[in-house]
C-alpha cells in the first residue's frame, strides 16, 4: 500500500511568552499512519510561502491535507497568510474525511515584512496537547529571526502515567545567519529543558538551514543528534536542511525509524509542480507511545520567568 492510500487520519490559545534573555538521509521513505497503541510519527513540513494563493489551488491544498493526515503531530513552518480564518479553514479540509485533528498556532514572528507563523497540527485521537505549556520563545536581544514555538504533548494510551510526554520546538533558522542562529539554539534548548515541568524529551524540528554534518557538529556538545542522515535534496535542487534533532540517551522512545516523504514520486509530480507546493519534503521520525513507566509530568504548569545568560 502506498503512503497515502486508504483512510488513516477550536481555535487554541497561546499563553504569554516565556522569557529567554539570550544576551550578546536516508532515501525518501513512504509514510503510513499507525495506530495509537503501536507507534507515534512526528513530522516537520516547511510549506514554502503558505498563503491564500497556495491554498486556493484545490490540488495543492488537498495534497497538503493528505500529508498531514499521515502523521500524529506535524510541525509546520512558512504560514504567511494574515487571514485569521486561513488555518481553521485548512484544518477543516484536513478533517473533511472524518479525521480529528486540531492545531496550535503561534504568533507572527520575524522582522519587517519577512514574517511567518509556526503551527502544530495533531491527531487528537493519538496525542493531546497541554495548551497552558505552549509558548513562543522570547528573544529580547533579537538573536534569532523567527522565535521558535514550543508545545508539550502526551501520547494517548490506556495508562496516562506511563504515556510518552515530549516537547517540540518548532524552528526555522535564517539561512543568512545560520551559524549564529545555530549557536542561539543551544540557549533555546537549555532554557526549554529547564522549564519547571522538567520534561527531558525535547525535540527540535523544522528547517535548520544547515545540512546533517553541520547539525551533527552543532549538537555534539549537548548530546543532540539529527535523526536523518540526508542523501537527497528537497523537491527542487537545494540542500536538504529539514530535520528532527533529539538527545538519544534522554529520548529512549525514539525507535530509530526516520525518513522523508518524496512528494514528487508519491504524487507523481514534476519537480516544477512540487516546487510550487514547497521546495522542502516532509521529514519524520517514529517513537514509542510508552515512556517506560516514569510518572507523567503533563499536568505541571510553568511558573515565573526563565532566563539564560
Amino acid at each position: 500500500m502506498g503512503p497515502f492510500d486508504g483512510k488513516f487520519e477550536a481555535k487554541p490559545h497561546q499563553k504569554s511568552p516565556q522569557s529567554l534573555a539570550i544576551g550578546d538521509g536516508p532515501r525518501a521513505t513512504d509514510s503510513k499512519k499507525i495506530s495509537p497503541s503501536d507507534t507515534l510519527r512526528i513530522a516537520s513540513f516547511h510549506i514554502t510561502a503558505f498563503d491564500a494563493n497556495k491554498s486556493s489551488n484545490p490540488k495543492i491544498i488537498d495534497l497538503l491535507a493528505r500529508v498531514i493526515r499521515n502523521f500524529d503531530v506535524v510541525a509546520v513552518q512558512g504560514i504567511q497568510s494574515r487571514d485569521q480564518t486561513f488555518v481553521p479553514h485548512f484544518l477543516s479540509l484536513i478533517n473533511n474525511d472524518g479525521s480529528q485533528y486540531e492545531y496550535e498556532l503561534g504568533p507572527r514572528v520575524g522582522r519587517n515584512t519577512n514574517k511567518q507563523q509556526f503551527a502544530f497540527f495533531f491527531d487528537k485521537q493519538t496525542v493531546e496537547i497541554d495548551r497552558q505549556a505552549t509558548y513562543t520563545v522570547a528573544d529580547p536581544h533579537d538573536r534569532i529571526l523567527y522565535e521558535p514555538l514550543v508545545a508539550l504533548f502526551r501520547a494517548r494510551t490506556s495508562n496516562s502515567e506511563s504515556a510518552f510526554t515530549f516537547k517540540l520546538v518548532n524552528v526555522h533558522l535564517d539561512p543568512v545567519n545560520a551559524s549564529e542562529e545555530l549557536s542561539t539554539l543551544h540557549d533555546v534548548y537549555s532554557v526549554v529543558l529547564s522549564d519547571v515541568d522538567q520534561e527531558d524529551d525535547v525535540l527540535l524540528l523544522g528547517n535548520f538551514s544547515a545540512d546533517t554534518n553541520r547539525l551533527s557538529d552543532w549538537g555534539h556538545s549537548l548530546g543532540i543528534q539529527p535523526t536523518l542522515q540526508h542523501n537527497t535534496a528537497g523537491s527542487v535542487a537545494v540542500p536538504y536542511t529539514d530535520n528532527l534533532c533529539l538527545h538519544k540517551r534522554a529520548t529512549r522512545e525514539y525507535n530509530g525509524k526516520t525518513g522523508s516523504v518524496d512528494i514528487v514520486r508519491v504524487f507523481n509530480l514534476t519537480s516544477g509542480e512540487a516546487a510550487i507546493i514547497s521546495d522542502h519534503f516532509p521529514v519524520w521520525a517514529e517513537f514509542s507511545p510508552v515512556e517506560g513507566g516514569r510518572p507523567s509530568r503533563f499536568a505541571t504548569r510553568k511558573k515565573g520567568t526563565l532566563q539564560s545568560e
